[in-house]
């Protein structure tokens, strides 16, 4: 009897093995077959960017997920890289600032613009060290003034010459990415740096920077939401989709600012007081493409051209994607 007793036992656990390992294998292999049916869409971001923000949030990928898709992230180090790789076709989505669309087309590159985020312009500017002589923009005149060529300081910085009754010749232009202009800018090797937060933000804060003036007025400093124009006008469901999902996360960035500080501080490796001075003066959202919008890009893309800075007219409106 205790021997029969013992193989009840031991068949009784044989069997429960069984049972656990049959339902896990049927588990594992729904989950795969559930993964393998997503279709993968690859979006390229910039650390502290808008989509960075819906990254590390959670709810962006979730969502998509549970419509189909699932998200592949991929980072780049400047927005030169990612529109490369956009134009390459390594990637379906990207984030960039105003003016790298407006070069883009310019050289040909087949994209299109999905959605904008709300302007910036608070956090952009042209900045002067602590107890700079340059108290307005006439000041600029003969003075060294650092930007990124191409870039958003690049256009912004025109229209403040042009606001000041200054030619572009009037001051000494000093090309230098914005982590080589903070060297100079903190050295004192140049008189002012036309920029974007979270730069100016950390000059103001670490440096008692002064912001001469910002870019209200003169430009809407906006980013932009692009796509690889196969993918997205061959999958125009998936382009409204997101635009949609990133609708949720920029309201979740505008009501959740100390976590967002907090999460900003660790990846852009900044002081949380810098972070914080950049998130409470901008309003985080996304927005379709409307003709508002496209002319401010077209001023872009017109001013660029007349000053030499593309080689060709472009007109924005081509690559908008439509609503068909």
């Amino acid at each position: 009897m205790r021997k029969r007793k013992k193989l009840i036992i031991f068949l009784a656990f044989i069997l429960l093995w069984a049972v656990v390992a049959i339902f896990g294998y049927s588990k594992t292999q729904a989950n795969q077959s559930s993964s393998s049916n997503l279709t993968t869409i690859r979006v390229g971001y910039q650390k502290g960017d808008i989509f960075d923000i819906a990254r590390t949030q959670g709810d962006l990928a979730k969502d998509m997920k549970k419509k189909g898709y699932k998200i592949v992230w991929k980072q780049f180090q400047s927005g030169s890289a990612l529109l490369q790789a956009l134009s390459a076709g390594e990637l379906d989505y990207g984030r960039t600032g105003d003016t790298p669309p407006v070069t883009a087309q310019a050289s040909g590159t087949k994209l299109v613009y999905i959605g904008a985020a709300y302007s910036k312009a608070a956090g952009s500017g042209i900045l002067v060290p602590k107890g700079s002589s340059i108290t307005s923009l006439a000041q600029l005149k003969g003075k060294k003034v650092a930007y990124s060529k191409g870039s958003s300081s690049h256009y912004l910085l025109l229209k403040a010459l042009k606001k000041a009754g200054l030619k572009a010749s009037d001051i000494d232009w000093v090309d230098l990415d914005p982590a080589a202009a903070n060297i100079a800018f903190s050295k004192g090797k140049v008189d002012a740096w036309a920029i974007w937060d979270p730069y100016t933000a950390a000059a103001q804060v670490q440096q008692n920077a002064t912001l001469l003036t910002n870019a209200k007025g003169l430009t809407t400093d906006r980013d932009f939401i692009l796509g690889t124009q196969a993918f997205a006008t061959g999958h125009r469901n998936v382009s409204k989709l997101l635009l949609k999902e990133m609708q949720k996360s920029m309201k979740w960035a505008n009501g959740h600012h100390t976590e967002l500080i907090n999460e900003m501080s660790k990846s852009l490796s900044l002081p949380k007081s810098a972070i914080k001075k950049m998130v409470e003066r901008r309003n985080y959202g996304i927005q379709a493409i409307n003709n508002q919008i496209i002319k401010e890009q077209q001023d872009i893309a017109d001013l660029f051209y007349q000053d030499g800075l593309i080689s060709k007219k472009v007109e924005v409106k081509k690559i908008v994607l439509s609503k068909k």
